[in-house]
C-alpha cells in the first residue's frame, strides 16, 4: 500500500469546532485529522501522531517509513502541536476529568462517549500504530489517546488513555506509539 503521512507543511485550514464543556474543560468534538485540522465526523478516527512529533500517521491500512527513534523530550511544543489554532493537546489531569465514560457505538463505531447530554463526546475506538514497526493494532477494540503529561521517572514515556469495551485507564507509553488525539480549547 502506499505511505499515508502528512506534515506540518503548510496548506490546512482548520475545520471549525465549537467542542462541549466537561467538567469546566472545553472539548473539541472530533478528533485531529491531518496537522492543524479536525476530523470531518466525531466518528472518525482523524490520524495518528507520535508524542511530541508533527507528522500524522494514516488510522487504516500500512504505512512506511516509520519513525522508531526515542522521543525524550520533556514537553510537548507548540510547534508540534497537531491541535488547530485555539486548541491544544490535553494534559494527563484533563483527560482523567471524563470520568470513565460508557462504551457505546454511535453510527457503527464502537468507543467510548463522556459527559452528559448535551455536553458529551464521543472517542471512537481507532486502535493505535506500534511504536517499533507502525503496525496498526486494535482498530474497533481500542482506543488511546495521548496526553501532553511525560511520566517523569522513565523520560521515553507518556501519559496516554487508554480504553476498549471492558477496559479504561491511564497508563504510560513509549512516546513512538502512535495515537489519537482529541484537543481541549487553549
Amino acid at each position: 500500500m502506499a505511505t499515508m503521512l502528512f506534515t506540518a507543511c503548510g496548506g490546512n485550514t482548520p475545520t471549525v469546532d465549537e467542542g462541549v464543556v466537561i467538567n469546566g474543560v472545553k472539548w473539541a468534538t472530533r478528533n485531529v485529522d491531518s496537522f492543524g485540522k479536525f476530523a470531518e465526523k466525531p466518528e472518525s478516527s482523524g490520524m495518528f501522531y507520535q508524542w511530541n512529533r508533527p507528522t500524522a500517521w494514516a488510522a487504516t491500512g500500512s504505512v512506511t517509513g516509520w519513525d522508531n527513534e526515542f522521543i525524550s523530550d520533556k514537553t510537548w511544543e507548540t510547534t508540534n502541536d497537531p491541535c488547530p489554532a485555539g486548541w491544544r493537546v490535553p494534559t494527563k489531569a484533563e483527560l482523567e476529568g471524563l470520568g470513565t465514560g460508557t462504551w457505546t457505538i454511535q453510527n457503527g463505531v464502537n468507543g467510548r462517549q463522556f459527559g452528559t447530554k448535551p455536553n458529551q463526546i464521543f472517542l471512537p475506538a481507532a486502535g493505535h500504530r506500534s511504536f517499533n514497526d507502525g503496525k496498526l493494532n486494535r482498530v474497533g477494540e481500542n482506543g488511546g489517546y495521548w496526553s501532553s503529561t511525560e511520566q517523569g521517572s522513565y523520560d521515553i514515556d507518556a501519559y496516554c488513555l487508554g480504553f476498549g469495551s471492558s477496559a479504561f485507564g491511564f497508563s504510560a507509553y513509549d512516546k513512538r506509539f502512535g495515537m489519537s488525539v482529541r484537543c481541549v480549547a487553549k
